[in-house]
């Protein structure tokens, strides 16, 4: 039996709408859910082995993607949202009712990704969002007790679904580290 990722992408990564323009996140409240309006497509979409993102009950990965800051807001229900752990570098916000998280804030503005939310679009109600298109920080998985002499599986499954794998983020996000750093040192012109 195929090593199960997580359910958006076990069956195939599907592919995004070059016309998708945003929806609603949503909570897992049968009542009073905490919405979340996205005005834009998210950008690197990725499955993440990180112990601090979400993932919904039995995944191995969470599935986690950004969107500039200025086209996220908060629609219902915003009282219910707490920060999970507000030493983290994103301050991801998660529903007190049911958990799920519905986005990371980073506030440092000389963190490389200052001015991205982290968003989990599984929680879209619409469907069309840009594919997932890699796997970031496959090992982590092996702290939340994933035994390691079975990551050469995990590594072949996500070769299958045609997610690369890496043990941080992808190079075009690494390169985007970078070059803020380096931008940050006088080293390139800003």
């Amino acid at each position: 039996m195929a090593i199960s990722i997580h359910p958006a992408v076990d069956h195939g990564v599907k592919s995004g709408s070059a016309n998708f323009a945003g929806g609603t996140l949503t909570c897992k409240c049968a009542s009073s859910p905490v919405t979340v309006s996205l005005k834009a497509n998210v950008a690197y979409d990725h499955v993440c082995g990180c112990t601090k993102c979400w993932k919904p009950q039995g995944a191995l990965f969470s599935l986690v993607a950004v969107i500039p800051r200025e086209k996220l807001s908060v629609t219902a229900n915003e009282s219910k949202l707490k920060v999970v752990d507000p030493k983290a570098p994103i301050q991801r916000y998660a529903c007190t009712g049911c958990g799920a998280h519905l986005y990371g804030r980073i506030e440092s503005k000389d963190h490389p990704f200052y001015g991205f939310d982290f968003v989990h679009p599984e929680l879209l109600k619409e469907k069309g969002w840009a594919a997932p298109e890699f796997a970031a920080f496959v090992s982590s998985i092996i702290e939340a007790g994933f035994p390691p002499a079975r990551m050469g599986e995990v590594r072949a499954r996500l070769n299958e679904l045609k997610l690369e794998p890496y043990d941080c983020l992808s190079p075009a996000l690494m390169d985007a580290i970078a070059t803020h750093t380096a931008k940050r040192k006088g080293v390139l012109a800003a």
